[in-house]
């Protein structure tokens, strides 16, 4: 049986494991202090081109979510995502659970635009008897494998500018946008045009992990003390730097991204051979094909996915998601079902 829910069914690239044991027995000091912590943030600010950024390294995505909008907001203020992202979706009302709205915008790309913020602030225009957006949350990819390119994010981060708001970017799968065949970001571009954001880890090669980067060091004020307040200061917090610090001495984290995406454009390649559409025009390692609902019960024998969308009585879309360690012949075969069906 074939896996293709996610993109962290296996455990850490084997580099990873290997620093992690090459080091095991060096005495480090805790919570974040250690030699390696300073490396990785070291090469962190050289890829971002910003050495005044503030990086803390947390174990996961929702972690980091809940940290970084429940820091910065006050107890009147909202944050603003697409119907589709993950605080709004995915992560069982932890923003919520902190009194902190999300106001959801319907998107056709998962994507947020300058129109959709601006609507969004007339919406809410009768103060104070309604709540107060300031910080603006975008995934990328997104959370339907589409992409921000370099004009949208500046724009973004402009309106966000005149309107007092702060941009916030879930990086989860950073490193699978940024080798989109279709990408022109870098992670320098993103660092200018946003206020906060994450670089994924737990999804492209590590054990666990994510590097939340905060690009204007006044935002990250005092905010060692709301990691350690909500548990998530690790005693060992070597254990996230070891292996950030292995997927950026060469790229690494990269090349891991581009193998997915590359995987995942082959199948979709195949599946658009065979005439079949697709929900989104993905560039990345998430792909969500249109498929006849006798040929997905056919499929599920071999290969384990979410069904997505029903589409009709006949159709539904289908999220297919690719990783650094997908087997090429785990690839090989579901295309060969597909051509063969």
């Amino acid at each position: 049986m074939y896996n293709f829910k996610n993109d962290y069914s296996e455990g850490a690239h084997p580099r990873i494991l290997d620093k992690l044991i090459e080091t095991n027995l060096i005495q480090q000091l805790g919570y974040g202090e250690d030699d390696y912590s300073n490396e990785a943030k070291s090469i962190l600010k050289k890829k971002i081109a910003n050495q005044q950024a503030v990086i803390h390294f947390l174990s996961g995505g929702t972690q980091t979510n809940l940290l970084v909008i429940s820091f910065l907001l006050r107890i009147h203020e909202a944050v603003i995502s697409a119907k589709t992202g993950h605080i709004s979706a995915n992560e069982t009302g932890a923003i919520e659970a902190t009194g902190h709205k999300v106001i959801t915008v319907e998107t056709s790309d998962g994507k947020l635009t300058p129109n959709d913020i601006t609507t969004v602030l007339k919406e809410h225009a009768l103060a104070p008897h309604v709540v107060k957006p300031r910080i603006v949350y975008i995934s990328n990819s997104t959370e339907i494998g589409t992409i921000y390119s370099l004009a949208e994010l500046e724009a973004l981060y402009v309106c966000c500018q005149q309107q007092q708001l702060l941009l916030y970017l879930d990086g989860a799968r950073l490193g699978h946008a940024l080798t989109a065949k279709n990408n022109d970001l870098t992670f320098a571009a993103i660092a200018k045009y946003t206020d906060v954001f994450y670089i994924g880890g737990t999804k492209n090669g590590a054990l666990l992990g994510e590097a939340v980067v905060f690009n204007r060091p006044e935002l990250a004020v005092d905010f060692d003390y709301a990691i350690k307040q909500k548990g998530a200061l690790l005693a060992k917090g070597r254990v996230l730097s070891i292996q950030f610090l292995t997927l950026f001495q060469d790229d690494l984290y990269l090349e891991l991204a581009l193998r997915a995406n590359s995987l995942a454009m082959r199948m979709a390649k195949a599946i658009k051979g065979k005439g079949y559409s697709f929900l989104t025009e993905s560039t990345t390692n998430q792909i969500f094909p249109i498929l006849p609902k006798s040929l997905i019960e056919a499929l599920l024998i071999n290969y384990q996915f979410y069904i997505w969308k029903d589409i009709d009585s006949d159709y539904a879309a289908v999220r297919l998601i690719t990783s650094w360690a997908t087997d090429e012949k785990q690839v090989t075969n579901f295309i060969s079902d597909i051509l063969n069906s």
